[in-house]
């Protein structure tokens, strides 16, 4: 993660909620917004474990841009 790291409980639960837990260090890697139509990530998702585990996230991402 880069040497940083967002707090999991600084994540006010009317504004988002933690999607992914980086499973070594157990830190946030990623938090799905509630009142804004965005998500984020902190990894690469183009450079999965799988050749498909996250290309599920490209397909939410545009979708987002094609509801808006």
């Amino acid at each position: 993660n880069y040497g940083y790291a967002v707090d999991s409980d600084s994540i006010s639960a009317e504004v988002g909620k933690v999607s992914f837990i980086n499973a070594n260090d157990k830190t946030c890697e990623g938090i799905d917004y509630l009142n804004v139509p965005a998500f984020s990530v902190e990894f690469h998702p183009d450079d999965c474990g799988g050749p498909q585990d996250t290309s599920y996230l490209f397909d939410r991402f545009i979708k987002l841009m094609e509801d808006k």
